[in-house]
């Protein structure tokens, strides 16, 4: 059976991560500080200091995963930890201040913490989702596989439109060099294969037909292209075109599938990548607001 992060272990580090919490507040309501509960009492230096050693040890998760010859537990149990000790690090941060905030260097070390701990929390979401997705879209099927057989498609299509008529290879062909997948980040995410947009010749030839019989002249959008080259070849193609415009009408459809869950893939992995370029800038920024928080404590001590 499969185990999630979330249970690894029997959930051993969801008990660590609770039990933090309660002695935390138990120790919060024990306390009676005068005049307010704040990060100058004994209580606030010591869970300042393990909300610090918390923070450090979160930051070395980055070097576990990728430390692939080491005895120090598992990748997934550090996994485990970082999300439940991380989750518990909000407490920890504010019972440490008596939630005291201000203008200051403090609160901005709160606010990255925070920052980083909700970004993490989106991660979380991520991995835990898109994998599944991602195996489902693809039905068995690598990435490299779609893409070698979307190009054959391409080949086939085009060796079968030379056959038919001009126009149809005109479309075709437009179809292939608007098949762009991937692209930038924006076009990722947006999981558009652009594979089927404006059709050229045929789109006139249809204009010019129905402004004759008196009809205004729809524009053609993503997707029509096969429409199209059935209605224009509606009257005039014999029965030899007929089967080829059919096996062309296959292969396209065939495609449009592929390039769709191509598409897809990568949308579902540029989401699951994203989130860490704000995840770890951030964590970068923490690390230098707590050595900035930490050492002014010291200073003005």
């Amino acid at each position: 059976m499969h185990e999630s992060i979330l249970t690894h272990a029997r959930s051993r580090y969801l008990w660590v991560a609770l039990a933090l919490c309660l002695v935390s507040i138990g120790l919060y309501v024990w306390h009676d500080p005068d005049p307010v509960p704040n990060g100058g009492t004994w209580l606030g230096y010591t869970l300042g200091t393990i909300g610090a050693l918390l923070i450090m040890w979160l930051l070395l998760f980055g070097v576990r995963k990728r430390s692939y010859s080491t005895s120090l537990g598992s990748t997934r149990g550090w996994l485990s930890a970082h999300i439940y000790l991380g989750t518990a690090l909000i407490l920890v941060a504010l019972l440490h201040c008596g939630f005291q905030f201000g203008w200051n260097v403090h609160t901005l070390a709160l606010v990255l913490m925070l920052l980083v701990i909700f970004s993490g929390f989106f991660g979380v979401y991520v991995y835990l989702r898109y994998p599944a997705l991602m195996t489902r879209n693809r039905e068995n099927a690598t990435r490299d596989a779609m893409l070698e057989e979307i190009a054959e498609i391409d080949q086939n299509a085009l060796a079968l439109a030379d056959g038919i008529a001009p126009e149809i290879h005109a479309v075709v062909l437009r179809s292939i060099e608007n098949t762009r997948l991937g692209g930038g980040v924006w076009t990722q995410l947006r999981a558009r294969d652009g594979s089927d947009i404006a059709i050229a010749r045929i789109r006139d030839a249809i204009a010019q037909r129905n402004t004759q019989l008196g009809a205004k002249p729809a524009p053609l959008k993503a997707g029509q292209t096969i429409i199209a080259m059935v209605d224009f070849l509606a009257d005039q193609a014999d029965d030899k075109q007929t089967e080829a415009l059919r096996r062309l009408i296959d292969m396209l459809s065939r495609k449009r599938s592929l390039a769709t869950r191509v598409a897809r893939d990568i949308q579902y992995q540029a989401i699951m990548e994203i989130w860490l370029y704000v995840h770890v800038p951030l964590s970068i920024t923490l690390l230098a607001a707590l050595l900035t928080h930490i050492l002014s404590v010291f200073f003005y001590w």
